[in-house]
């Protein structure tokens, strides 16, 4: 894994929770990770990875994810043997 995404791992991993994150450093590790991307309805994004398909809002106007979406992205890569 290159170290940009390894850094991008780290910070979704970190306490407390990161409001700065932008959601294209996200989708990059998401990538990178093996999964496929698909745009959805409106701001939605579809990511298929470990066998199921989660939908996330694409942040906007502001390329920064929200806490709450960092939080459900970390218990999902936790549940699935991801590690920073």
């Amino acid at each position: 894994m290159k170290k940009k995404h390894q850094k991008t791992l780290a910070r979704l991993f970190s306490r407390p929770t990161s409001g700065t994150i932008a959601w294209r450093e996200i989708e990059a590790l998401f990538v990178e990770l093996g999964a496929e991307i698909s745009e959805r309805e409106g701001s939605r994004v579809g990511v298929y990875l470990f066998d199921e398909i989660r939908v996330f809002h694409r942040p906007h106007p502001s390329p920064e994810t929200d806490k709450g979406a960092v939080a459900s992205i970390r218990t999902w890569l936790q549940q699935n043997g991801v590690k920073p």
